[in-house]
């Protein structure tokens, strides 16, 4: 079997914005990561993911969909199609409100539900679901929904 170089590797990680050994303790940890931070400025809705391993440190971030102006289609089995690939022990569910909103819509409640229990089913647990705008970020699991 044929290893990479580290250069490589290192390149490869550095694809996805996040340096080595990231935990997330609080929902602002989260900024830390440049594609999560820049999806404030994003004009249509994106549904992404941070996977996690079993230490809590995070694995990689992950596009799942790219939607409309004020919503973004998501299922489950594409958001843990890519923990289970990554090998994740759980993840944290991001998406932004181009209109500012810091807080959760009909839908994302509905998402995060379906989200935390898919996740029970197949043993990733969903952590969060962190709402990213202009004005700041909202944690689903700090206003009680998670």
């Amino acid at each position: 079997m044929q290893t990479l170089p580290l250069s490589v590797y290192e390149s490869l990680r550095s694809n996805y914005q996040i340096p080595d050994q990231i935990s997330i303790t609080a929902p602002a940890d989260v900024l830390q990561i440049k594609k999560v931070a820049q999806l404030s400025a994003k004009s249509t809705e994106n549904f992404s993911i941070l996977t996690l391993n079993g230490a809590g440190h995070v694995i990689r971030f992950h596009t799942i969909t790219t939607g409309l102006l004020n919503h973004s289609l998501v299922h489950p089995r594409e958001v843990f199609r890519q923990a289970i690939k990554d090998n994740a022990g759980s993840i944290i569910a991001l998406h932004n409100h181009p209109s500012g909103a810091l807080y959760p819509s009909d839908q994302d409640i509905n998402v995060t539900n379906q989200l935390k229990e898919a996740g029970k089913i197949i043993g990733i647990e969903l952590l969060d679901h962190i709402i990213i705008s202009k004005s700041g970020i909202g944690s689903m699991r700090e206003q009680g929904y998670i």
